[in-house]
């Protein structure tokens, strides 16, 4: 029972709180039913979720794109559903699983710059309620397996204290998909595969996307399929190290780039992984009740293999190789099927849209940036959306670092043109300061290296520059930079920027904390700090800073103390499948 959650705090006080939380659960529970039928249709139950997403996929790295690449289970699966063609989430990680998993833009959960790296002390805001703590209070079982990557610095940041009820999978960025070995820099290295709490070194030596899909069917298999079901399916694939199995490497060994061979094998994988998935769904009675959603979380990463072939750019841009992405819905629910759809749709907008699927939609959505888009997807709708804030990073400016004709002529006195900054309203689509390598990288079919063909499509615009502006209807591939001839919508986009940033918080970027280090920790990507809130506590980084490193110098032994003790507990473990 979720009250245990409750129940498990120290104090009488928290206790009488959780007993009438669970009551009140009770009561939204039976209001949820009445809300379901209304979206759903009368007698109808809330339908099961399964949300697939996959790791550093391309625009050009799925069959019905024209890739190389067999995809035909994701092609079909598209082709019977409908395919999202103008559907967008950020360039990196922890931006995108971080948007689908409060409906917010990355400037309303102070997590503008980059990824949330392994030693940081940050994870998601605690305050902010997760999809799958929504989901569940809708009356959802909640599952997940695979790749969290919103921070673990203390136990109230993982998964299973985010609302999800079960969890296999890394808690960091990437790691090997073997032996489930992740290095945060040279220096830092520990295990990164957890089942629940533990660290699960007996499952070590499995392929990660043969894992992941073997414990979804699992899940599938012994839950009771009357209740409803989101499973949230975040496979490890295709990020780096390029790892497949040796059968699917045959498939592609005419592909003279290694790169691409190895990370078009890793594709193939997902392919087959998905497949088994929706066969399990059918077999197990829960087919004709189910949403599935596949989506990348970012643009692929040309240099290891990926291709957003022909859009610009790719992973860790702002162009539009770095964003859109691949994206497509199958259900049995979807009114209008087979289609293609082309209604502007971001990866914020899931939280809002599975909440009023599930029959609990938000009361208030003022605090959300992401719009309820089911009519657009199921019945070819008008789309709610009709602007994008991809993000506003201040953090990319350098401490002291200023040019005040980024502001007064760049940037017309309304914005500092310096500041990495992305935004889409309509057609038009602005850019500002360093958004990232805007290559055309062309498919890597030749057999050498990049030096063979990254040069064959260099950009010819970025040098000097701080401000770019594209028609992306009618110039997806952003070869026509308009900023010049139409100063008049630069302004207005600029505008934007200005009134958002108006409603930021400020960015947390706390630096990287020695001890988290694994080694620490029995060799284990663990919880490294206490009880307090990452969340509510980064808003002063340099008094955040000042008293975390006072903090330690106090605290040092004690940590190592205990450090030493879970070292100890982690190699009684490993010893144990021995015997």
């Amino acid at each position: 029972m979720k009250a245990t959650w409750w129940i498990g705090t120290r104090n009488m006080d928290v206790f009488v709180f959780g007993y009438c939380f669970c009551l009140l659960h009770g009561l939204l529970k039976s209001t949820v039913g009445l809300s379901s039928r209304k979206v759903l249709g009368k007698g109808k139950h809330p339908p099961h979720i399964v949300f697939v997403m996959v790791d550093d996929q391309g625009y050009n790295d799925v069959g019905y794109h024209g890739s190389e690449i067999h995809t035909p289970v994701l092609d079909q699966l598209a082709g019977e559903g409908v395919r999202l063609e103008n559907y967008y989430v950020q360039p990196i990680c922890s931006p995108s699983r971080s948007q689908l998993m409060t409906g917010r833009y990355q400037i309303h959960t102070g997590l503008q710059h980059s990824i949330i790296r392994a030693r940081q002390p940050l994870c998601l805001p605690l305050h902010v309620p997760t999809l799958p703590e929504r989901l569940w209070q809708a009356g959802y079982s909640t599952h997940m397996v695979g790749k969290w990557h919103l921070g673990f610095c203390r136990p109230e940041c993982l998964p299973t204290s985010r609302g999800f009820q079960s969890f296999l999978g890394s808690l960091t960025g990437s790691g090997d998909h073997f032996n489930f070995q992740s290095c945060d820099g040279a220096e830092a290295c520990g295990f990164d595969l957890h089942d629940g709490d533990r660290p699960a070194w007996e499952l070590s030596g499995n392929y990660s996307t043969r894992l992941y899909t073997e414990r979804v069917k699992q899940i599938l298999k012994s839950h009771n399929r009357r209740k409803p079901l989101f499973l949230y399916v975040a496979l490890q694939a295709v990020h780096t190290p390029l790892q497949a199995p040796a059968h699917l490497l045959r498939r592609y060994q005419h592909l003279g780039n290694r790169p691409r061979r190895h990370y078009a094998a890793m594709v193939s994988a997902v392919d087959e992984s998905v497949g088994e998935i929706v066969s399990e769904l059918r077999e197990q009675g829960y087919y004709d009740n189910t949403v599935l959603i596949y989506s990348s979380d970012n643009g692929g990463q040309p240099l290891s293999g990926g291709c957003n072939w022909p859009l610009r750019g790719g992973k860790g841009s702002y162009w539009e190789g770095g964003v859109r992405a691949v994206g497509f819905v199958h259900s049995p629910f979807l009114k209008k099927k087979k289609r293609v759809s082309q209604a502007l749709i971001h990866v914020s907008d899931w939280y809002p849209t599975l909440l009023s699927l599930a029959g609990l939609p938000e009361p208030d959505s003022s605090h959300l940036d992401g719009h309820d888009v089911w009519g657009a997807i199921s019945s070819d709708l008008p789309c709610p959306r009709t602007e994008i804030l991809f993000n506003i990073d201040p953090v990319s400016r350098r401490h002291g670092e200023s040019d005040l004709r980024l502001l007064t002529f760049n940037g017309f006195g309304i914005w500092d043109t310096g500041v990495r900054a992305a935004i889409r309203a309509g057609d038009w689509k602005l850019l500002t300061g360093n958004v990232g390598d805007g290559d055309w990288f062309t498919p890597q079919t030749m057999s050498g290296g990049p030096h063979e063909w990254q040069g064959m499509e260099k950009r010819r615009d970025q040098r000097g520059k701080s401000v770019w502006l594209f028609n992306i209807t009618a110039d997806p591939y952003e070869r026509a930079d308009l900023a010049e001839v139409r100063p008049e919508v630069v302004k207005m986009l600029l505008t934007r920027l200005a009134e958002y940033n108006q409603t930021a918080v400020p960015p947390r970027n706390p630096p990287d904390d020695p001890m988290a280090d694994p080694q620490l920790h029995g060799g284990v990507w663990t919880p490294w700090l206490g009880d307090e809130d990452p969340g509510d506590h980064g808003d002063d980084e340099d008094s955040d800073s000042v008293s975390r490193k006072g903090r330690h110098r106090s605290s040092c032994r004690v940590c190592k103390l205990r450090a030493l003790f879970k070292k100890v507990r982690s190699r009684m473990q490993r010893a144990a499948l021995f015997l």
